[in-house]
């Protein structure tokens, strides 16, 4: 079971451009799209009553000049972000388990927005033993992206 104050790193959330990292708790946030993602995250956990805070992550060196990173403490954090992620990767499964389907009935393919190793695991994974389609990564580094490919039979 996870420890009473448990302090997790939520899911990167993409913006469109701008410069710089993110910023830490103590800068002062100008950059209109992290105070747009903040102020939404908070307005999550408000409206779910759960007892977290969320911050702005410090910048660790790790993301790319265009991630916002958030930070979610308080005892209910690992209910919003499950068991090392396991919430996201849930959702990202059945999101491509989803699109599977769509591709397979339409006959045409599908290219997510780039994503980590990690994620394009998750999506290849789940739809490893989906009939009708094939995944495939295409890209380099942080462009790198997956596809899901109608299967002509």
């Amino acid at each position: 079971m996870a420890s009473e104050r448990e302090k997790l790193v939520s899911d990167v959330v993409e913006r469109e451009g701008g410069e710089g990292g993110p910023a830490g708790p103590s800068d002062e946030v100008t950059d209109p799209q992290a105070l747009r993602a903040l102020g939404f995250v908070q307005m999550l956990i408000e409206k779910m009553e759960m007892d977290a805070e969320v911050t702005l992550a410090p910048d660790d060196g790790e993301g790319s000049a265009d991630e916002i990173r958030l930070e979610i403490e308080g005892p209910d954090a690992g209910r919003i972000i499950g068991k090392r992620g396991s919430v996201h990767e849930d959702q990202l499964a059945e999101m491509a388990k989803k699109l599977a389907r769509r591709v397979a009935k339409e006959g045409k393919v599908i290219t997510f927005d780039p994503m980590t190793a990690r994620d394009r695991r998750v999506v290849h994974m789940a739809l490893k033993d989906i009939t009708g389609v094939r995944t495939e990564s295409h890209g380099e580094g942080p462009d790198r992206r997956v596809q899901i490919i109608p299967v002509k039979n």
